[in-house]
């Protein structure tokens, strides 16, 4: 088996397909406004996609149930950008409510910060700390998995 993509079931495509191509600048490797389907570059051509909500439901015969509401998280879709504090700046100025500031996270050796996309999906941009920034635990596990 080999991963193609991670899709997002959407009620408000339109308006989702406009916050992954306009707001976040993601490549649109197929679909369109208007449509049922669309992917979108993630650094995996089409590693990312939206459908329509209800398409999925009728393909599998659960229409008749309610969507999940006021759930804790089940799925983060996790981006790796360049400068955190940078794309933090950028997409404020694009109207993106992010729930925290770049924050450094010692303990997973990321400078982080979060948001939700028009569905209420989170979603998280880190960029890699320096290794002496590291908590000290961290930098111990790590040499578990270094190259010799």
């Amino acid at each position: 088996m080999e991963l193609n993509n991670i899709r997002l079931l959407v009620n408000d495509f339109d308006r989702c397909f406009k916050f992954y191509a306009e707001t976040l600048g993601l490549n649109v490797t197929w679909g369109k406004i208007g449509g049922d389907y669309a992917s979108f570059d993630v650094g995996i051509p089409s590693g990312l996609s939206i459908f329509k909500s209800d398409l999925m439901a009728s393909a599998i015969g659960n229409s008749h149930q309610d969507l999940p509401h006021n759930n804790r998280e089940k799925i983060a879709i996790i981006l790796k950008v360049d400068n955190v504090d940078k794309s933090y700046q950028e997409l404020t100025t694009k109207g993106v409510e992010f729930i925290d500031s770049p924050t450094d996270m010692t303990g997973w050796g990321i400078r982080a910060a979060h948001f939700r996309d028009t569905e209420d999906n989170l979603i998280e941009i880190w960029s890699e700390l320096a290794k002496d920034k590291w908590d000290k635990d961290l930098q111990e596990e790590s040499k578990d998995y270094e190259q010799e």
